[in-house]
């Protein structure tokens, strides 16, 4: 399993949700993994329920196991600032930059540097090892930008290019994108089974392949459960009305008279029917289009009751038994 998760997704698919869960279920058996977001949109913290994240590491969650689980936010302009501290030993000068804005200009006109600094501060974690020699964390899961921005975002040494040909900056962006174009990285892409999120991931992964950046696992989200199956379907369809009717009152759902309830729940029952027939004919189709990219598929239950931390920690154990921990 690679070290760096980096976890994308169209809008809407729930990918910090996919991210946050693929962290406890790494986190698993004694395991410390860093959840790493870039976007600044504060929902990792919603979803484990906890104040908004400062910019530094904080244990957020215990997995089963005893493995914990940090969480970073990570904030370009004081990414910035360690950068300048690390490479120029700015200090205090760097603070005064920031108070002068220009901190914030820079990261505002050169968003290829933004980018830099945002991977890379995900990078060193994947690198960083303690006094003894290990590994500060077994695994880094980033909750990366939507698909249709993810392999710009990742493949930041050609945003820097006419940057800076050589320097610190040029230095930085090329260590990270040897972490990023290596075994270690792999990128997943969340979606759902609709046409246009499954279109965007199959065109994130050509773009990403074409960059010859890892590209992991798919992952589909918010799976309904198959209530009939393809038999059930066509017997549906081919079953007349006053059979349906018949069968409903064997039931006790009112007798099979002209007007009786049961007639009056035939109509209602066959166009949902019909419903679930054609959004069973676009899953299954969609399911394809997936099946063709020719990677590991993954696929998790839509939770009637909502998303909470409860739920959060169910996806979790989805993913440990459907092995991507």
């Amino acid at each position: 399993m690679s070290r760096l998760q980096v976890v994308s997704g169209k809008g809407g698919t729930g990918k910090t949700t996919v991210a946050a869960a693929l962290a406890l279920a790494l986190a698993t058996e004694g395991k410390r993994t860093l959840l790493v977001e870039v976007e600044g949109r504060q929902g990792i913290a919603q979803l484990f329920e906890t104040e908004a994240l400062p910019y530094e590491e904080r244990k957020i969650a215990v997995a089963p196991g005893g493995g914990e689980v940090y969480a970073l936010a990570i904030d370009p302009e004081l990414a910035l600032l360690d950068y300048l501290q690390m490479f120029y030993k700015l200090g205090s000068a760097g603070r005064a930059l920031k108070k002068l804005g220009a901190i914030d200009f820079a990261t505002t006109i050169a968003p290829g540097v933004r980018d830099v600094l945002l991977t890379g501060k995900a990078c060193e974690a994947v690198r960083r090892k303690d006094k003894s020699g290990r590994f500060a964390y077994d695994y880094v899961v980033m909750d990366a930008p939507p698909t249709g921005r993810i392999t710009r975002f990742l493949n930041v040494n050609n945003e820097v290019a006419g940057l800076a040909k050589i320097g610190p900056i040029h230095n930085q962006a090329q260590a990270v994108m040897r972490v990023l174009k290596s075994p270690e990285t792999a990128v997943h892409l969340v979606t759902l089974l609709e046409e246009m999120p499954v279109q965007e991931t199959a065109d994130g992964i050509s773009e990403l392949r074409t960059a010859k950046l890892p590209v992991g696992r798919i992952i589909v989200n918010m799976v309904r459960p198959a209530l009939l199956d393809d038999v059930d379907l066509e017997l549906t369809g081919a079953m007349a009305r006053g059979a349906i009717a018949k069968s409903l009152s064997a039931a006790g759902l009112g007798g099979a008279r002209r007007g009786g309830n049961a007639e009056r729940l035939v109509g209602p029952l066959l166009e949902q029917a019909e419903e679930y027939a054609e959004r069973h004919t676009l899953e299954r189709e969609q399911r394809a289009v997936l099946t063709e990219q020719d990677l590991p598929l993954h696929e998790l239950p839509l939770l009637a009751e909502g998303m909470d931390l409860a739920g959060l920690y169910q996806l979790a154990k989805e993913l440990r038994q459907q092995g991507i921990s």
